[in-house]
């Protein structure tokens, strides 16, 4: 079985969050190709806004709300994907050409898995993403993100690393993951 790595995200520090005192992403490559993520949100689990549970599927603007997220980016190219995982059930899986030019006519060929469940002291999130998401290279660069809405409506972003003065997940050099899986 593949080695899990665990990675603990940062607050952007243009918008600090006092609800949540800590959040942890293990990470880990499948031999099936698939990339398997478990986000471990600790904090004041009544400060923050869990969006309640739908139907699981995709759905667009889930970065509004808590949610957590991953970008993965071939090493040898401009092309990456983008992950958004809802406490809710929801997901949204989107290909980028370039930094921030979205191919606004990609459909997910499967859907990731989800597994949500309430902690004493905030939550963990599981993301199966299927291998078939993934882009095509076996050699990326991963960023690992959550956006977490606090009960007063403020908004927080965690990052394993932050490029630019406000929150941006798209900057490449957020991407500071290496990651690589030999692909059929």
């Amino acid at each position: 079985m593949p080695a899990t790595r665990e990675l603990i995200l940062r607050c952007h520090p243009a918008l600090p969050c006092v609800a949540v005192s800590a959040i942890a992403v293990s990470v880990q490559l499948t031999e099936g190709g698939d990339l398997a993520l478990c986000y471990d949100v600790r904090g004041a689990a009544d400060g923050m806004r869990i969006p309640a549970p739908r139907v699981s599927g995709a759905s667009d603007g889930l970065w509004r709300h808590t949610c957590c997220e991953a970008f993965v980016a071939a090493v040898d190219g401009p092309e990456y994907r983008e992950f958004n995982f809802s406490p809710s059930g929801e997901w949204a899986a989107y290909r980028f050409t370039a930094y921030r030019e979205r191919d606004a006519g990609f459909v997910p060929p499967v859907a990731p898995q989800l597994d949500f469940r309430h902690t004493a002291d905030g939550f963990h999130l599981h993301a199966r993403i299927p291998g078939a998401l993934l882009p095509p290279s076996g050699a990326w660069q991963v960023g690992l993100n959550a956006v977490i809405e606090a009960a007063d409506g403020a908004t927080s972003y965690w990052a394993l690393a932050h490029a630019a003065a406000q929150p941006d997940f798209h900057h490449p050099q957020s991407f500071t993951l290496p990651l690589n899986i030999a692909k059929p």
